[in-house]
């Protein structure tokens, strides 16, 4: 072959890589979620490009803190990521620049075998998120000559680039959203999703007669807590008992943080004698199950009301009939089992 046929075989080659990253990049743009971009992306390369396989590694711990709020942690991604250290990432990706090889001994102390099983060649991608390296797209093939170091990694450097900026503007979002939506403390959600939530349960009820109730909750003697062992402790109060809230509540029953150290739960399909076994199971559970703090053991309490909805009454009139109901409950037990 001729030196001009060689530069004309190459150009089509290239304008062929070129429309499949333009195509692949023209369908992410549309994605709405860091899951929905990723499952598309790494279906899409792994299509257009007939890889025989396609992975995607994250750092760990990651470099930006905000990919541990579990966006990144969903059951597609558990399945279809694998975790590589910080340390390693950086060694694979000098300058942050692709690696290419057939030799895959190289890869023995970076990757799991079962990632390059049936592979002969594999290219890492780095994927960066400002200016950090928090990833890597493995691309494996089962022929030898597919990836090598004398590969040139102009295109894969193009599609990093626009897969980093891509994720970037989706994980935005999310962050944007997750923190108008949950509180940054405890995890849970917050007084507005609870609103969200206890709207549609109205409107559930009124319509097809499925009936709900709420736990008004709070924290007994936090304030003395906070006293006693300062504020860094009260805000592990805080976290630890919406935790065991979330594991406590079913599936389909939803917990919020409604202000300060007072939760609400909305209990799915649940009439007031269940909604008062269910604070009566969460109240006895804590009474139980002291917090571990430090070389110690707290005795954190919690009071709750139970309220069931008639249909008739709002929101509001609903959470104040709970509120109502843990006061009551509150003075009842007149302190004594409260004591630090």
């Amino acid at each position: 072959m001729s030196n001009i046929q060689q530069l004309i075989e190459n150009s089509k080659v290239n304008e062929s890589i070129a429309r499949k990253l333009f195509e692949i990049e023209t369908e992410i743009l549309a994605c709405q979620s860091s899951e929905e971009l990723l499952q598309q992306l790494l279906g899409l390369i792994q299509e257009k490009f007939q890889l025989s396989g396609i992975s995607l590694l994250l750092a760990e711990p990651t470099p930006l803190s905000y990919l541990i709020n579990g966006n990144l942690q969903s059951n597609w991604h558990q399945k279809n990521t694998k975790q590589i250290s910080v340390k390693k990432l950086a060694q694979l990706h000098i300058n942050k620049k692709p690696f290419l090889t057939n030799e895959l001994t190289q890869l023995d102390q970076f990757l799991p075998k079962n990632l390059l099983r049936g592979a002969k060649s594999a290219a890492l991608t780095p994927l960066s998120l400002e200016g950090k390296l928090f990833g890597s797209l493995l691309f494996t093939d089962k022929a030898s000559t597919r990836f090598h170091n004398k590969l040139g990694t102009f295109h894969l450097e193009q599609l990093a680039v626009k897969v980093s900026l891509c994720l970037s503007n989706v994980l935005i979002r999310e962050q944007l959203e997750y923190m108008a939506h949950y509180d940054r403390l405890t995890g849970v959600a917050n007084r507005r999703l609870m609103e969200v939530c206890i709207s549609e349960e109205l409107i559930r009820q009124r319509r097809y007669g499925v009936p709900f109730s709420v736990l008004f909750i709070d924290c007994n003697k936090f304030k003395a807590v906070n006293d006693t062992y300062g504020h860094d402790c009260g805000d592990k109060v805080l976290a630890y008992v919406a935790t065991q809230l979330q594991e406590l509540v079913r599936e389909n029953d939803k917990c919020f943080r409604y202000a300060g150290d007072e939760f609400v739960v909305v209990l799915a399909s649940q009439t007031l004698p269940e909604a008062e076994q269910a604070s009566d199971r969460l109240c006895d559970f804590f009474v139980n199950n002291p917090m571990p703090y430090q070389n110690m053991r707290l005795p954190i309490t919690i009071s709750c009301g139970a309220a069931a909805s008639d249909g008739q009454q709002s929101m509001d009139e609903l959470l104040k009939a709970a509120d109502k109901k843990l006061y009551a409950n509150k003075k009842s037990q007149n302190g004594m089992v409260f004591k630090l």
